[in-house]
């Protein structure tokens, strides 16, 4: 049984061949696979997790493209299901001159957004130590009652329950309907994962030890917040801490799935350390500094290369990183 499951969107990421253009700038594409719960899957297995991931994708090259990376990275893709009926959802991504991935969905509806609760394998989900998931995935029916359901069986059995209130203001109807989902993501949840951007547009105000506290109030079950901050590191907050942990300098090639590689490098420091979701509260400052500068050196080696999951780096590659660059 894997230790992390993670649940939601994989799709595949055209990639601009050129940085520092937008998309109608871009001259052509380069196919990767992505979608942010896959990633996070992705980056904690080749951290050496054992990682799973559900999720439904097209019954087409597409897909199959997907279950091959997937394993290829060590993802478990057993519980993985290929639809005949919707095609794998595709995004178009370029990242901007000021380092901003723009994006372009094609998923009207794409078979991520199919899965259902009664496609779920409970035993499995129910033996995980950490469960993830984003709100991409509650936007919309069946994947809404999918992800809520399998969130609440996870939980169940004791895991840690993490989550990415991801905003992609186009996929929802407005921004009202997308504050009102992610917020409603947020219910039953131990860790969030969301950018300075994301807590704003959450919580209202910009501050981050204000808006986490906020946050915490929105739901009370949350008990650490971290929030990635590109360049600027990343900052944590629990009931008994906070702090900032600041980034490695180095040259981004490609910003897309840097979060879900801090997310993934998290999850796999938090279970190293033998924590379970009683005991995410006693974390102290230190240990949390020490994670997150972990997480921190996962997201920054993202960047260096295209890609989402083909960028995530190696536990290997994660230490000499570091030891080159703390000693």
């Amino acid at each position: 049984m894997p230790d992390i499951v993670s649940l939601g969107e994989a799709l595949i990421d055209f990639i601009a061949l050129e940085s520092g253009v937008s998309l109608i700038e871009a001259s052509g594409f380069r196919k990767a696979p992505g979608g942010a719960p896959a990633n996070v899957a992705a980056g904690a297995s080749k951290l050496g997790s054992a990682a799973a991931f559900i999720g439904k994708v097209g019954d087409d090259p597409f897909g199959r493209f997907l279950e091959q990376v997937f394993r290829e990275h060590g993802v478990d893709t057993s519980r993985m299901l290929f639809d005949s009926t919707a095609r794998t959802g595709l995004a178009f991504i370029s990242l901007t001159a000021e380092h901003v991935p723009d994006f372009l969905f094609y998923r009207n509806p794409s078979a991520d957004m199919l899965l259902s609760a009664s496609e779920l394998d409970r035993e499995f989900i129910a033996g995980a130590k950490a469960f993830h998931y984003g709100s991409i995935s509650l936007i919309s029916e069946p994947s809404k009652g999918a992800t809520e359901a399998a969130a609440e069986i996870a939980r169940d059995g004791g895991a840690i329950i993490s989550y990415d209130p991801n905003l992609r203001r186009s996929l929802w109807k407005d921004e009202k309907s997308a504050k009102e989902g992610m917020i409603s993501g947020l219910s039953g949840t131990d860790i969030v994962k969301l950018s300075e951007e994301e807590l704003a547009f959450i919580t209202g105000v910009s501050g981050l030890a204000e808006g986490a506290h906020m946050l915490m109030k929105l739901a009370p079950s949350v008990q650490l917040v971290l929030v990635t901050r590109g360049g600027d590191g990343a900052f944590f907050a629990s009931r008994r801490a906070s702090g900032h942990v600041p980034a490695f300098a180095v040259e981004p090639v490609d910003t897309t799935g840097a979060g879900d590689a801090f997310m993934g490098a998290a999850l796999n420091q938090i279970l190293r350390r033998g924590i379970n979701a009683a005991d995410l509260d006693k974390l102290k400052a230190a240990e949390l500094e020490e994670i997150c500068m972990f997480a921190n050196a996962a997201g920054a080696l993202a960047t260096t290369k295209r890609g989402a999951i083909t960028s995530l780096p190696t536990y290997q590659e994660l230490q000499s990183f570091l030891a080159k660059r703390i000693h």
